[in-house]
């Protein structure tokens, strides 16, 4: 298990789900367009069909990546995600789904960030009831991660 820690203060990370239109490059310029503004994409997962894309993204400022996407007119919704420094990513990883199983949380869906600063795992999921999920991880031991920490 992890070392025991306190709740982390700070802002929940959030996540970006942005639409783009299902054509090569669509991803690829809008990453390039949040680097040409010093963003940096620390997390990302695709689900894709025939007719659009959606892009969920944590980004290293997502107050100016919101401002960025709203100047240029790019879809997008914005959730809040409860995200997991793990030490031991097969042992760790047991113990925070189990933790939310005895606590009757459902995960809506989940992946991995880049490595945090020190070179460890970190898992984002988005949760039914982020507070809540936040604090049973919390006191199981597990350290959360807020917007700041991913600030780099």
């Amino acid at each position: 298990m992890e070392s025991s820690t306190t709740l982390q203060p700070g802002e929940s990370v959030r996540q970006f789900s942005v639409l783009l239109q299902n054509r090569a490059g669509a991803l690829a310029a809008l990453v390039k367009l949040l680097r040409n503004n010093a963003i940096e994409v620390v997390g990302i997962s695709v689900q894709d069909s025939r007719d659009a894309t959606v892009a969920r993204l944590v980004v290293t400022d997502p107050d100016q990546a919101e401002q960025i996407f709203m100047e240029k007119g790019i879809p997008f919704t914005c959730c809040p995600l409860v995200v997991v420094a793990l030490r031991e990513s097969g042992p760790g990883l047991l113990q925070v789904l189990d933790n939310l199983m005895i606590a009757e949380t459902n995960i809506d869906f989940a992946y991995s960030l880049m490595p945090s600063k020190d070179g460890g795992a970190l898992l984002a999921m988005h949760v039914e009831d982020h507070e809540f999920a936040s604090s049973v991880l919390n006191q199981a031991g597990f350290k959360i991660i807020s917007q700041d920490d991913l600030s780099r």
